[in-house]
């Protein structure tokens, strides 16, 4: 049985192309870097009688974090590799895994991929060692999200909290108020389509996470999983309100009120800076990718805002979140105590947390950065002077419960992407599309021996 999942999870690793939530540096990497070894360091370790705890990385200013981390600390320093971004790591940590070594003592993980490794005994519980003194250095939520279980298996660095951006010149021109709403949203879109106007979103296959995001916001639980009994998953993809959210986006894509154009990709993109889109339904980590590619740049300068996401509710309002990362202490660490030091305190100073969000690297959750008015009160320029974390981001992260991830979230993404397909191609509904994804997954994990509640 413990053979099988793992090995269900390593087939699912290899297949993973999922698009991660920060950008690489395209620094600092190599196929034989990293491990155990501290001789593969990419960083110079300053105070070499200290012991040395080993990571792999790939924020883009990871070579300032660890340095930062180094300089302050006396007890431990930090050999930092970037092995590469997303997917290219998680390959190489899962050949780690099955080798039994090969591991760094600290790796960074997006949190939705915890379960998958935690379920390997990958990971480890990092609550014994000092959770208790940085516990309240970030939310409710933020823990919940790197938890399975009552176990926690990873930091919390940054996230997404969701958000709508949108086009002030359009909603001018066509008289459009941020809809507080998902009904006011498609009312606004039906007005803006019969001025003429443009699409008023997207509605994309390739955003699975995002899909999940507003199906939880309606009140969906995709998933319930407690490793107390690791054999057992609760898994409801197609309840009321999972399907009512894709027949809500499956009805705005067939009357052409939102397009389906898979986002990532340079079509979306320049679609984003033409003025194609009124709005653009994204995380909190969006300006800074957005800035990247190109947008809000020359002719489009000046033109974007963000206001709150539409609500299905707005007596009873729920915040979601899309991304994230987290730095997780493995269990070939040589000296776990050692390691969860080193995770807690990673980006974890004012200088570190600081540089991150001034160059919109990360959208920070330690409190310390969000509870700092320099970042509370921040106008930022992609949005014209706005102060949107006030407004916007800090209330949202705030607000966030967490979630709780399944062992196989690539799969599941993979196979709502699929669904989502069908729905744009016009072959099924959205609720047929939610019955076909509960009976595709349900299968899926009867197949890597999970017995499905």
């Amino acid at each position: 049985m413990k053979n099988r999942r793992v090995l269900a999870a390593a087939v699912v690793l290899a297949a993973a192309t999922a698009l991660t939530a920060c950008a690489s540096d395209g620094g600092a990497s190599g196929n034989n870097a990293g491990g155990n070894n501290a001789s593969n360091c990419t960083n110079t370790i300053p105070k070499k009688n200290l012991p040395v705890v080993t990571m792999w990385g790939w924020y883009p200013n990871m070579q300032l974090v660890v340095d930062n981390f180094n300089k302050q600390n006396n007890e431990v320093q930090v050999c930092w590799t970037n092995v590469g971004q997303g997917s290219d790591e998680y390959d190489k940590f899962q050949t780690a895994i099955s080798a039994g070594t090969g591991a760094p003592d600290v790796i960074m993980i997006e949190m939705d991929r915890i379960p998958t490794f935690q379920i390997q005994n990958a990971l480890v519980d990092i609550k014994k060692y000092g959770f208790d003194t940085v516990k309240g250095d970030y939310s409710e939520g933020a823990w919940k999200d790197v938890s399975v279980g009552d176990a926690v298996y990873g930091v919390p660095v940054d996230g997404g909290p969701l958000a709508m951006i949108y086009r002030k010149d359009i909603f001018d021109k066509y008289d459009i108020t941020p809809p507080k709403t998902w009904d006011e949203y498609e009312q606004a879109a039906q007005k803006v389509k019969d001025a003429g106007g443009p699409l008023f979103g997207d509605f994309a296959a390739n955003v699975s996470a995002l899909t999940m995001a507003l199906q939880i916001q309606k009140g969906a639980s995709p998933f319930t999983y407690d490793p107390a009994q690791p054999t057992s998953i609760g898994v409801k993809l197609n309840d009321q309100a999972s399907k009512d959210v894709l027949d809500y986006w499956a009805r705005l894509a067939k009357k052409g009120l939102v397009g389906t154009q898979d986002q990532f990709t340079p079509e979306y993109i320049s679609g984003v800076i033409n003025g194609k889109y009124a709005t653009y339904i994204s995380a909190a980590w969006a300006p800074g990718y957005l800035t990247g590619a190109g947008v809000g740049k020359g002719e489009d300068s000046g033109k974007f805002a963000v206001a709150p996401l539409p609500q299905w509710d707005a007596g009873n309002p729920v915040q979601v979140n899309w991304g994230g990362s987290a730095f997780s202490v493995t269990s070939q660490a040589k000296n776990p105590e050692l390691a969860a030091k080193v995770a807690y305190g990673l980006y974890a100073d004012k200088e570190s947390l600081t540089h991150g969000w001034t160059n919109q690297i990360i959208f920070p959750l330690n409190l310390k950065a969000l509870n700092d008015p320099e970042f509370v009160n921040l106008k930022v320029e992609f949005f014209g002077g706005q102060q949107a974390n006030k407004e916007v981001y800090v209330p949202a992260a705030n607000a966030y419960k967490g979630v709780t991830y399944s062992p196989f979230g690539q799969y599941y993404f993979d196979a709502m992407t699929k669904q989502v397909s069908a729905i744009i191609e016009g072959s099924v509904t959205g609720a047929q599309a939610a019955d076909r994804l509960q009976e595709d997954v349900v299968s899926y994990a009867k197949e890597q021996g999970f017995t499905v509640q």
